[in-house]
């Protein structure tokens, strides 16, 4: 590859898009600077998997080392009626990791670490690292990128890289309003850490399905503790966007008599630090660059939380634009349009949503719920499973991620 130490890029976003290219960037001598809008990293949050193309990144990129020390025990999916009673389960090894759990998991917060460790080492002087910073004003022509900051600064990139999330300040900016490009699903997600009941299985991702919602319990990286999961059907009210209230006022309505664990869900919501709430949403940008400002990870394409896929998105995007911008420094717009040629495919298959839709995943009515229920029991079958394998993340594995 080429290296050069004139480029410069900016990379808005410091979570795992950002720290991601960031770090293939630096490692081929690009100067890089990256700015996150908290103030620290933020620790925890939930699973992610690794898989596929994304787990050969990684690979690649060095970290498998890293993610080992920090890997969950998470050894599949139980789906459990009201009374606590098991009644289908999707194991790991069973499925060879190709189901719901992942042969690597790994929490948000964990990953993000490993990529950090991995830009202090790689740092040699061309690393320029900012908490607290974002963007509130961009000016692009064709030669560069004008970028004034929170803090009054204005400098000047040959390269803006969004790596800001759904919710993308950078996309708004430069691409347009979110409305233009973000489609609710039909509902809300909620998570948060919450003490880990007695009685769940260690290693096992526990579900259970009601009408017009599933809620689980996941295991945690601290033994003690476990994450809530929450998945509401619903129609749209932009209302709840900034009302925690309300939001938790939701949960408890759709979920209060499910039984089970619902009681020490919604208590632990209440007084939860970490208590986090957005809608399901699919992000799809048509073409991801704009003159010198391009998009990698949820900013530019979210499949939602139903996917499975964001973290694969993220860490492929990743690590094929940084490969294309240092195999040719001095053209940009090209290695652009080659990360937009590359990606897509991948892309177009991982924002597809195991099993169908919301509608599919949740009913709304007793009696749809209970086939629902009858259905996961015949797709956890043992005839049934190679099908299953394929209906979850199959569809992503004949990607072949590009060799530099």
């Amino acid at each position: 590859m080429s290296i050069t130490s004139t480029l410069r890029v900016l990379v808005s976003g410091g979570g795992i898009a950002g720290n991601a290219v960031a770090l293939q960037l630096l490692r081929n001598g690009i100067h890089t600077t990256v700015i996150e809008r908290a103030a620290t990293p933020r620790p925890g949050g939930q699973a992610v998997d690794l898989r596929g193309p994304s787990k050969e990144a990684v690979r690649r990129m060095g970290l498998m080392e890293g993610i080992a020390e920090y890997r969950l025990d998470e050894r599949g999916m139980s789906y459990i009626d009201g009374d606590g009673k098991i009644y289908a389960r999707m194991a790991m090894a069973d499925f060879d990791g190709r189901g719901a759990v992942a042969e690597i998991e790994i929490t948000r917060g964990d990953l993000n670490q490993v990529l950090l460790d991995a830009l202090a080492t790689a740092d040699n002087g061309r690393l320029d690292y900012r908490y607290g910073e974002w963007i509130e004003q961009i000016v692009g022509d064709d030669n560069g990128v004008d970028v004034t900051f929170a803090s009054g600064a204005t400098e000047r990139f040959d390269l803006v890289i969004g790596a800001d999330g759904v919710h993308s300040a950078t996309r708004r900016l430069v691409f347009g309003p979110e409305e233009q490009f973000s489609t609710n699903l039909g509902g809300y997600g909620a998570f948060f850490t919450m003490p880990k009941p007695a009685d769940v299985e260690p290693g096992w991702f526990s579900m259970r399905l009601v009408p017009g919602a599933m809620f689980g319990i996941r295991p945690d990286a601290d033994p003690s503790t476990a994450k809530a999961i929450i998945t509401v059907r619903t129609e749209t009210n932009p209302a709840l966007r900034r009302d925690v209230d309300a939001q938790r006022a939701l949960i408890s309505k759709t979920i209060g008599d499910a039984g089970w664990h619902a009681p020490a869900i919604l208590a632990a919501m209440d007084s939860t630090p970490d208590f986090y709430f957005d809608e399901v949403a699919r992000v799809d940008v048509p073409e991801l660059s704009v003159g010198r400002v391009t998009l990698i990870g949820d900013a530019g394409y979210c499949g939602s939380p139903l996917s499975g896929m964001g973290t694969a998105m993220a860490i492929v995007g990743a690590y094929i634009l940084a490969a294309e911008v240092a195999a040719t420094p001095d053209d940009l717009p090209g290695a652009q349009r080659r990360y937009q040629d590359k990606i897509s495919p991948f892309l177009d298959k991982a924002k597809e949503i195991p099993g169908g839709g919301m509608a599919m995943m949740i009913p709304k009515s007793a009696l749809l719920t209970r086939l629902a229920k009858a259905n996961v029991r015949l797709m956890m079958s043992r005839p049934m499973r190679p099908l299953t394998k394929r209906v979850f993340f199959g569809h992503t594995e004949e990607f072949a991620l590009p060799t530099y």
